[in-house]
């Protein structure tokens, strides 16, 4: 199988785009902007899905659905969360087509057919969802509200790119009303903790906790939570947020709730989500110039095994032997593959397999069967070893975990060596222009100096880590004070 990646050395963002579709994850659709994710693809989002909506469960979320049309006038309700999504939102304000007179076997828009109010396509559902709790909620024994809801959402992206910005993507929204603002921020905290263990433990990524400046917060959020991550080619990526929403929602749709003494009072909210762009960091901060590599806790297919034969004969003692590991390996919810097609010779077979990110490759020829061994191969690391078939699923299994913690490794080895403290603005662009990553650097706190520092460079505050050692310092543009650094870096 001719693989054809142009290098990421060559053009990293080329090579991204070729392997997605080379890898068979997604492609192109006949819409603009909107992707058509493809099995293989799908595959690893439902192990997404299923690993996250387990943690959701887990910290006493339940799963519900809305509509994905929104009344203009509810969703103009909070002012600060329509002004932020204005641009990019989808309108409907027409319900029927009909035959164009002038254009036989075209359709038209029926002019008769008009809306009476127009209705949005949701770039999310705070409005739509926050206008349901009015009703739900009426004492402090209904709190606190904790839902969440897979769903697909529209963002009329003008510059689109398979899975990292598409005008429709696949998401999931977590939507909780609380009675107090300390059960509010403490959620907040909650599920971004969540995602970075998400990220970590299942997609092998380290990621930054971190606070959204005021600029770059959610619209319509009193606070911003994120976890950031940085991609191979220097760049990071914001890769989930969760957001504290006071009580503005609260207020612009009048959800209140009667307290423990009669009194009554507006919920405290937030909002939370991870999307399909997901999928992107999984494929930017592992895969190499091969092709997909992917972390055992998230590959559809954790081992295939490829029959070397020249004769049925062959083929078929090989298949006896194979079906006793395959059921060995199953019963350790290893999920495994038998290629035992005979349209295609083993050569094809290791390159398709390698280019999809195979965590494990097993080959068996008549020689292992005579030396009652099996050919193991690494697809993080491309090494092999000759196994002896005893004990070879316990080897598999311990396998796997090893790749998984060695992945995690070399991305947080990556992460930490590309974090640089700088302390003047020509030290700053020398980092951005050169090898990227995370810029640590002092800020005085101004939106005016985050922009102007955007607009020169193209860098972002990505965050203001959690973690971060308050210290007084100069910003590193104005030379005003500054009690602490933030991370900047230039994101997708």
């Amino acid at each position: 199988m001719s693989k054809n990646l142009t290098t990421r050395a060559e053009d990293y963002s080329k090579w991204y785009n070729e392997l997605v579709v080379k890898a068979d994850l997604a492609e192109n659709s006949g819409v603009r902007g909107c992707m058509v994710i493809k099995p293989y693809g799908y595959a690893i989002w439902e192990k997404m899905q299923a690993e996250l909506d387990r943690m959701f469960k887990e910290t006493g979320h339940q799963n519900a659905y809305f509509p994905l049309f929104v009344p203009k006038s509810m969703f103009e309700a909070e002012e600060k969360n329509a002004e932020g999504f204005a641009k990019e939102c989808a309108i409907v304000t027409h319900y029927r087509l009909k035959n164009d007179p002038d254009k036989p076997g075209k359709l038209m828009v029926d002019p008769n057919a008009k809306l009476e109010e127009e209705l949005i396509v949701r770039p999310t559902s705070e409005a739509i969802i926050w206008s349901t709790y009015k009703g739900w909620v009426q004492s402090y024994r209904d709190l606190p509200l904790l839902i969440n809801q897979w769903a697909n959402v529209v963002r009329w992206e003008m510059r689109t790119r398979l899975f990292l910005r598409t005008a429709e993507f696949l998401w999931q929204e977590g939507h909780t009303a609380h009675a107090t603002k300390a059960e509010a921020v403490e959620e907040s905290e909650k599920m971004m903790n969540v995602y970075a263990e998400f990220a970590e433990n299942f997609m092998a990524i380290p990621v930054v906790k971190g606070l959204k400046t005021e600029t770059e917060r959610f619209a319509g959020a009193e606070e911003t939570y994120c976890i950031e991550a940085l991609m191979q080619d220097g760049k990071a990526l914001q890769a989930g947020t969760s957001h504290f929403l006071g009580q503005n929602f609260a207020k612009a749709f009048d959800v209140k709730f009667a307290n423990a003494e009669g009194k009554q009072e507006y919920v405290w909210g937030t909002s939370w989500g991870v999307s399909t762009r997901l999928m992107g960091a999984l494929v930017m901060t592992h895969s190499d110039d091969q092709g997909l590599v992917l972390p055992p806790n998230l590959a559809p297919i954790q081992v295939v095994i490829v029959p070397i034969y020249k004769s049925e004969e062959q083929l078929d003692a090989i298949s006896n032997e194979v079906d006793v590991l395959v059921k060995a390996l199953k019963k350790l919810n290893i999920s495994v593959k038998f290629d035992n097609r005979t349209t295609q010779k083993p050569g094809f077979k290791f390159a398709e397999w390698e280019l999809k990110g195979v965590p494990v490759r097993i080959a068996v020829g008549p020689k292992d069967l005579e030396n009652g061994t099996f050919e193991v191969a690494r697809r993080d690391t491309l090494t092999k070893e000759t196994v002896s078939k005893d004990g070879i699923t316990t080897y598999i299994s311990d396998l796997l975990e090893q790749i998984q913690k060695d992945l995690f490794e070399k991305a947080l080895n990556y992460r930490n060596t590309h974090i640089t403290e700088v302390n003047n603005f020509d030290e700053f662009k020398a980092i951005l222009d050169g090898e990227g990553g995370f810029v640590s650097a002092h800020w005085d706190g101004t939106a005016e100096t985050e922009e102007k520092i955007k607009e020169l460079t193209k860098a972002t505050i990505r965050c203001i880590p959690l973690d971060r050692v308050e210290q007084s310092g100069s910003c590193v543009f104005t030379g005003k004070s500054s009690v602490g650094r933030v991370l900047f870096a230039k994101a997708y």
